[in-house]
């Protein structure tokens, strides 16, 4: 039903987009007073103010229907709906029909003569339907929207005229580009077939566009934080940039997690306990896109500092929570889960419960693979007992 009343939508707004031929097509990208009709929507959204967001993307939509920017708007609120826990699969469709709404109206534009703008969108949409397609392993549709992605991105290159937006898609495809055939050399030869990137180039145009950028600025913010924590490794960074991202977004689930794991990654145990006991009790409020994923990294972390601090009884209650949150969503193969499960081992082991504890690092080494440390330390558990 809900593609039904899309397409009977679509065919309207284009159908009014296609009234007088010798129109000239907005760009939309770079007006400023778009700019600021978004920006309240945008801001709801990544603060996980999901309902006002969306009403806000509607209005936009009725004022422009025939332009794909609101159709990729309304996507987005359902993609940031999926990011607390990449497994959630009750937002794909809702995704995928608004993301084909995007291209149908891109291809308009497109074919209409705005292709920088019309390339933009086309090749955005393309990436995120690539993107939601590879977490569920739908290999051949990932491959296919991936190919789309960079055919269309061929369009944007070399048009500084529309600013820091357009430098997205190509940062991103500098970047991972190089980084892919490093650290996956079995696609190396994969790589072949694509035009050379440059990573270097690829992390200063991310930083410009993080900088600068309306439309993509926090999506850029987004990917350099990522970048930084765990392919760089410039934990200070990434930590930098998670700060700003949670202090800006306090009630996005994932900036906030993000945020607690790079405070307990640098060592900051103060502030990270502040953060991982705010997460738990916007669980416990159910706040909205706060769940078990969020949960999981937050219990570990409290685990860890109260460990740290030696309460092993104060631990043992986050690692047990930790557990639970593993158990509710199967993240059981999970470092954070294992770990916790380890921890409990011991426990059990030094109040002379062997059974239990070997229960437990049977349970780990079943779960781990045997390359993991975890596997390691659970077979070394279980010889001391």
């Amino acid at each position: 039903m809900r593609k039904l009343i899309f397409l009977v939508v679509l065919a309207f707004s284009i159908s009014k987009a296609n009234g007088n031929p010798n129109d000239s097509i907005p760009v939309l990208l770079i007006d400023t007073e778009i700019q600021i009709e978004c920006t309240e929507g945008i801001n709801s959204m990544y603060n996980f103010d999901f309902k006002r967001a969306d009403s806000q993307f509607r209005w936009l939509r009725g004022k422009y229907g025939w332009h794909p920017l609101p159709y990729f708007l309304l996507g987005l609120s359902q993609w940031w709906r999926i990011v607390p826990n990449i497994q959630e699969t009750k937002y794909d469709s809702a995704l995928l029909v608004y993301l084909d709404s995007t291209i149908v109206m891109a291809e308009n534009i497109f074919e209409k003569g705005s292709q920088v703008e019309g390339g933009f969108f086309l090749s955005a949409a393309y990436a995120f339907k690539g993107r939601l397609y590879a977490e569920r392993h739908a290999w051949r549709k990932a491959a296919s929207a991936g190919k789309n992605a960079m055919k269309y991105l061929d369009y944007c290159r070399n048009h500084e005229e529309f600013g820091p937006e357009i430098l997205f898609g190509d940062a991103l495809y500098n970047y991972y580009s190089v980084w892919i055939p490093e650290n996956y050399p079995i696609l190396k030869p994969i790589m072949m077939f694509f035009r050379d990137g440059d990573k270097e180039l690829g992390l200063t145009q991310l930083k410009d566009v993080a900088n600068n950028a309306f439309f993509t600025r926090t999506e850029a913010q987004y990917f350099l934080m990522r970048i930084m924590a765990n392919e760089e490794k410039d934990m200070r960074s990434a930590l930098f940039t998670s700060e700003y991202l949670h202090e800006t977004f306090p009630d996005n689930a994932y900036f906030q997690r993000f945020y607690a794991r790079m405070l307990y990654s640098t060592g900051q145990y103060d502030r990270a306990e502040v953060v991982s006991q705010s997460i738990i009790a916007k669980i416990d409020s159910s706040y909205m896109g706060y769940e078990q994923n969020s949960g999981r990294y937050a219990a570990f972390f409290l685990g860890e500092i109260n460990s740290h601090r030696d309460e092993p009884e104060v631990a043992e209650q986050y690692y047990k929570l930790c557990v639970k949150y593993g158990d509710e969503i199967g993240a059981q193969e999970m470092g954070y889960y294992l770990y916790s499960v380890l921890h409990l081992g011991r426990y059990d082991a030094e109040r002379g419960d062997k059974d239990l504890a070997k229960e437990k690092f049977k349970k780990v080494k079943k779960l781990s693979s045997k390359k993991d440390r975890t596997y390691a330390l659970a077979k070394k558990y279980l010889q001391s007992l």
